[in-house]
């Protein structure tokens, strides 16, 4: 009689990069025999994926290693892999026990059989496990994450990714369609670090985001994009986004405030991105918006706090988000003065998310009684073009209609970011 397989079990943390890692992941403990287990107290393997964006993730993650040290079997193996293990491998190895394996990236996981160690480092070198380009299982969802390219060219002074992720190493058109295909998934959500730089780095002079959206179009029913740099957002790119029939914008602005984001390494400004957003309004009064905004960054005045009250309330984005500063080791705001205390900070975050939360809600309002066009993501759980999977609200829905179809419905109602349809 044959032993029982054994098991695997990941538990992902931080943002949608992460969660196509995690996919790849599967792809590759399933090629070496395991098999997955919903339960973490199951599994023969646990692997985290870990966040370490900021220091809020980066608590949340040690939390979660604890946490899953406990409940794992005595007898099973826990790694911890993704950003933490990249940026603070050997203090976790260090300092916490319970650990079998930190895994950085380029690092296979060792599943208690064999290991093939391959640290990637900041290059764009390909490394010899590659988690970019490994194959992966369909999509178990009607949509799926697709990431295009891994790093970052670019040095805007919060961030810290390029000094882990390494510079930009973008992947071929034909190698993100390939995925595609295999995913069968009726919703491509792309993802990279810097989207719309997507093939700058390949020495072909020119981006290739455009000619991308353009032939995934015609592949799948919606392409989503998420996190572009406002400066890329060219006419030729909001055309390809407008035409793929799903016209959301995912717009990383960070501020507004002109001097605040020079001490940022940001291009831009309010008046600059609002041109920008009526813009593309004009081309696509359907089109809606998404944006982040780093709140506390050393130096902000009550000047540039006011400034982007001011943003918000005019640009009536359909979503937002708003995050507290944090130090990042290795980053250029960690020379800069003129921090911001804390209390003061919370107060702004506070003033900004509860503006922002009745913009939100004023616009979902405004759906009330309209005929929308739906992707049934599950069971009685929906989404237009303007809801992006596991970020924004979602449609309720009746429960007869078919998981994976698109379907015309009836907005009945609405609450907060969420609404009802029939």
């Amino acid at each position: 009689m044959s032993e029982p397989a054994r098991t695997y079990a990941i538990v992902t943390l931080g943002c949608p990069k992460n969660q196509v890692d995690s996919d790849k992941l599967e792809g590759t403990l399933s090629a070496d025999g395991l098999v997955p287990t919903g339960n973490v107290e199951d599994a023969d393997v646990v692997v985290v994926n870990t966040c370490a964006f900021i220091d809020e993730a980066r608590r949340e993650s040690v939390d979660t290693i604890l946490d899953l040290a406990d409940r794992r079997r005595a007898d099973a193996r826990l790694v911890v892999t993704g950003c933490l293990a990249e940026r603070h491998g050997d203090e976790l190895a260090a300092e916490l026990s319970e650990i079998d394996q930190v895994a950085p990236f380029g690092v296979r996981i060792d599943t208690g059989h064999s290991s093939v160690p391959v640290n990637l480092g900041p290059t764009r070198r390909v490394p010899d496990f590659d988690l970019l380009n490994l194959s992966r299982p369909a999509s178990a969802r009607p949509w799926a994450y697709v990431k295009i390219a891994e790093g970052c060219d670019r040095a805007c002074g919060f961030c810290a990714i390029p000094s882990f992720r390494g510079p930009q190493r973008s992947r071929t058109i034909d190698q993100v369609l390939v995925e595609t295909e295999q995913l069968d998934a009726r919703e491509i959500v792309l993802v990279a670090q810097d989207l719309a730089s997507f093939g700058r780095d390949q020495g072909v002079g020119e981006r290739s985001i455009v000619p991308l959206v353009r032939q995934l179009t015609g592949l799948v029913d919606r392409v989503r994009l998420l996190y572009l740099y406002p400066s890329d957002l060219g006419d030729d790119l909001i055309d390809a986004i407008c035409s793929s029939g799903l016209p959301y914008f995912d717009l990383s602005l960070q501020h507004v405030s002109a001097p605040l984001m020079r001490r940022m390494r940001r291009w831009g400004d309010g008046t600059r991105f609002l041109d920008r957003i009526e813009t593309i309004r004009a081309r696509e009064p359907e089109a809606a918006f998404r944006s982040n905004f780093i709140v506390g960054y050393p130096g902000e005045t009550e000047a540039d706090h006011d400034l982007l009250l001011e943003f918000v309330e005019a640009a009536q984005l359909d979503w937002c988000g708003f995050f507290a500063y944090s130090p990042e080791d290795g980053t250029y705001a960690m020379s800069l003065s003129g921090e911001v205390e804390a209390g003061l900070r919370d107060e702004r975050l506070s003033e900004l998310r509860e503006i922002q939360d009745s913009i939100t809600a004023g616009r979902r309002d405004l759906l009330i009684g309209r005929e929308v066009e739906v992707l049934v993501d599950e069971v009685g759980v929906g989404r237009t073009h303007r809801e992006a999977p596991e970020i924004d609200g979602i449609v309720s829905l009746p429960h007869d209609l078919e998981v994976g179809s698109i379907c015309s419905v009836t907005v009945t109602g609405a609450m907060g970011p969420d609404l009802e349809a029939s």
